[in-house]
């Protein structure tokens, strides 16, 4: 994905997509009934989004077919390149659920109106998401004001993006002053590497090439103390979770025993080399990524600190701080509605 637009200008392309797809949603959800469901209504098959280069336990069950038994129903997986394309995809009906979607494309579309709720907490991974200053500029936070007038590589309403906003709200920058082209993260990472951006943020295996071509400004640490925490969900279609609650709480579960298997350190070994052929790593390059990865417990996400409530004031603040920055132009009164812990603590 690549443009010209500003992020403003950008943002509002997707708020437009999204609102034209909230008001097409029930025809979709007609459709999705017609095209996978039998006659007595049970479904016979499900898609779920995912990202390549994005190593994850969820993955050793894919590849296992635990999510098929488990389901009953057969799982077809299609790779994305950023989380807004996801959120197209749920409100086209192409996909059911969306692994591993970032916050802030998750609140760009239910600000415009979609209706999509979280259903767990994926990972979070505040030094996987980042922007890479070129080398050659030798810019750093003594030296930050030089990035005015430089060309920025961003993937738009996305978890970067939300992130390269408040790091310029932090340092001082005017992004009007940068020009700013959306871009996907691998994109990114290319152009980094042949010197056609001065920055370029994004994650996982697009942002270790970007180091390799450059140097971030702040720490996972340090944004966290900015407020800039960095999450991801499994999120679907609010009216497909409500038809299908077995199938989703089935679906979380199984995500739920691979991330402890992989937590207890015990499965490293069995686990590691599929998740990695399956994110389409090398072993090595995957278990760097996991080690700065985090996978909440099932208890830990029905906690206050996640499902149980910051979750929900997490989305409002992304939602309102879009809404100051001009990217978007306005955010839901809450974002409860959006939040939907039932399937999760059904298992319990």
């Amino acid at each position: 994905m690549k443009s010209n637009l500003g992020t403003g200008a950008a943002l509002r392309s997707l708020l437009r997509s999204a609102r034209n797809a909230a008001v097409g949603m029930t025809a979709v959800a007609a459709t999705i009934g017609a095209s996978t469901a039998t006659a007595d209504g049970h479904l016979e098959e499900i898609t779920v989004a995912f990202f390549l280069e994005w190593p994850m336990p969820f993955q050793y069950a894919k590849v296992n077919g635990t999510y098929d038994e488990a389901l009953g129903v057969k799982v077809n997986w299609r790779a994305f390149d950023t989380g807004t394309a996801m959120s197209a995809a749920m409100a086209s009906g192409d996909i059911h659920i969306a692994v591993s979607q970032g916050v802030p494309p998750f609140v760009v579309a239910t600000s415009a109106g979609q209706d999509l709720q979280i259903i767990d907490v994926a990972v979070s991974y505040s030094d996987n998401d980042n922007c890479v200053v070129a080398a050659g500029h030798e810019i750093d936070q003594e030296s930050v004001e030089e990035l005015a007038g430089k060309k920025v590589g961003v993937p738009i309403g996305t978890a970067a993006h939300y992130g390269f906003l408040k790091q310029m709200e932090h340092f001082g920058i005017e992004v009007a002053s940068l020009e700013v082209v959306d871009m996907a993260p691998a994109e990114s990472a290319a152009a980094l590497s042949q010197g056609s951006l001065d920055m370029a943020c994004g994650w996982g295996g697009a942002l270790r090439r970007m180091l390799d071509y450059g140097n971030v400004l702040m720490t996972g640490a340090e944004k966290e103390e900015l407020g800039i925490h960095v999450f991801d969900v499994t999120s679907a279609p609010a009216a497909f979770v409500e038809e299908n609650p077995e199938i989703v709480a089935k679906f979380v579960a199984v995500t739920a025993e691979a991330n402890a298997m992989w937590n207890s350190g015990e499965h490293t070994a069995e686990m590691l080399p599929v998740i990695a052929n399956d994110a389409g790593n090398d072993e090595e390059t995957s278990a760097a990524t996991l080690a700065t990865f985090l996978f909440p417990s099932v208890d830990e996400q029905l906690s206050d600190k996640w499902l149980g409530g910051g979750t929900q004031a997490f989305l409002k603040q992304v939602a309102d701080f879009f809404v100051a920055t001009g990217n978007i132009p306005s955010s839901r009164d809450t974002y409860s509605g959006a939040v939907n812990s039932g399937p999760l603590s059904s298992g319990q």
